[in-house]
């Protein structure tokens, strides 16, 4: 199993900026790809970013792209989401979650960290 603890979410305002964070345990060796996927109230949860666990591949939903940028510290076997120029409809709970394969889904989630943007 993959352990995921997310952190760094707030209250900021728009145009600011977050670095969330994403740290794995336990079978990290198994990890593929890592993503960011958020949800707010009343939709459907959607996908943000993700990256290659090994190569460091990355893609974007386009709503964030040219102002969120996916990386990972191996390492620290942490992945990180910083976020610049957040809009009021960046609001939502940050999940990050994890795929074991490159044709599997994600099985692996964290508990979320909170990222509130006012206008």
């Amino acid at each position: 199993q993959v352990q995921l603890v997310e952190s760094g979410g707030g209250l900021v305002q728009a145009g600011d900026s977050l670095r969330l964070s994403c740290a794995a345990s336990g079978r990290t060796w198994t990890i593929y790809v890592v993503g960011w996927f958020r949800q707010s109230p009343g939709k459907e949860r959607e996908f943000v970013a993700a990256i290659n666990w090994s190569g460091g591949g990355t893609n974007y939903a386009d709503s964030v792209k040219g102002r969120f940028t996916i990386s990972r510290d191996n390492a620290k076997n942490t992945v990180y989401l910083q976020t610049s120029s957040l809009k009021p409809e960046d609001t939502a709970v940050y999940f990050c979650a994890v795929r074991r394969g490159m044709y599997t889904s994600y099985e692996y989630w964290g508990q979320g960290t909170q990222v509130t943007v006012s206008s």
